[in-house]
């Protein structure tokens, strides 16, 4: 006689086919995660090494000013120097007057070299705040990623606990955002959402 076949039941099907659903979401979780993650410690790096550069570039500037503001005050000096000496040069006797030429000259040379360096430190200074500009539109890049990521990684948490597909999905775009955002920090692109910026700012 044949053995008989044990009949599968519609509610045992269904619960194979609920566990094997949730396998799949868990593995795309998983896969996902894991792949977030790995971008999100290579932007890390990168944008710890920006703001190093950053604050780098805000030093250099603020000693720059700071070297300008010093020689306009020399340069002040001289300029005052040479009122004094044409007010001196009256009242002295008239065979000092080479001694007076030799200060003069002096004193006007210094002026112009002021005068020049002055404009060397403005220029330097003005360079050194447009490369913290210029780091800092990538920083902000960076941190809206790790933003983004950081969502897409919460969101995937809940997928899991809750098990909805739609969540997935949703993580996925999260994710799609931080991952542009953190390639355009790394290639320098033009992607940088400023309404954006200047709320979180």
């Amino acid at each position: 006689s044949c053995p008989m076949s044990t009949p599968v039941s519609p509610a045992s099907t269904e619960a194979s086919a609920a566990d094997a659903a949730k396998d799949r979401l868990n593995s795309l979780v998983a896969i996902t995660v894991a792949v977030l993650a790995a971008f999100m410690g290579i932007t890390k790096i990168k944008d710890d090494n920006i703001v190093q550069a950053m604050q780098q570039a805000k030093i250099n500037a603020v000693d720059t000013w700071g070297e300008y503001q010093a020689k306009k005050i020399k340069h002040h000096l001289a300029e005052q120097s040479l009122t004094h000496l044409d007010a001196l040069q009256l009242l002295a006797p008239t065979n000092a007057t080479a001694q007076f030429q030799a200060l003069r000259e002096r004193y006007e040379a210094n002026a112009i070299r002021y005068t020049r360096e002055e404009k060397e430190l403005m220029e330097k200074a003005r360079a050194f705040e447009a490369e913290y500009d210029r780091l800092n539109y990538r920083d902000d890049q960076f941190d809206l990623s790790d933003a983004a990521l950081s969502v897409a990684l919460g969101v995937l948490a809940t997928a899991s606990l809750a098990n909805r597909r739609w969540l997935l999905v949703l993580a996925w775009g999260f994710g799609a955002v931080g991952i542009l955002m953190g390639l355009a920090g790394f290639f320098r692109l033009n992607v940088h959402p400023d309404w954006l910026v200047k709320i979180l700012s």
